[in-house]
């Protein structure tokens, strides 16, 4: 069996972060708990959106949680599927639209335009060696 760097039984852990610091937890895990609760979303709606945001930063402790979360605030794994694609979709977009950045710097480079370089430096631009 591979080891993992995430061990699934940590995510049980949470709560011990508080250990040295058990004002602060107290805070984050108050604060965490009113942000969950239902308002103008319900709970379920919350929890599909943490479960696409897991994903978006690639928590795996956040996607077991947010997974059983979704399924115990009545889910379906349609609607938690769909919730990952529209995160992937977020995700693949925020790299499609740098795209447009690149754009700019080879246009301008193609192009002859003087502009401040701000990539990795061109062998001609020395390092001083």
């Amino acid at each position: 069996m591979t080891e993992s760097y995430y061990q699934p039984k940590d995510l049980g852990k949470f709560g011990s972060i508080g250990r040295d610091a058990p004002d602060l937890a107290k805070k984050f895990f108050d604060w965490y708990g009113a942000v969950f609760a239902d308002g103008a979303l319900t709970a379920r709606e919350k929890s599909l959106i943490a479960l696409a945001v897991a994903h978006a930063v690639q928590c795996p402790y956040c996607i077991d949680a947010y997974s059983t979360g979704s399924l115990e605030k009545g889910a379906t794994s349609e609607q938690m599927t769909e919730a990952v694609h529209v995160a992937a979709a977020i995700r693949g977009g925020a790299s499609l639209v740098h795209g447009v950045q690149m754009l700019g710097h080879t246009d301008a480079i193609e192009h002859g335009a003087h502009h401040q370089h701000h990539g990795p430096l061109k062998p001609e631009q020395g390092t001083g060696e």
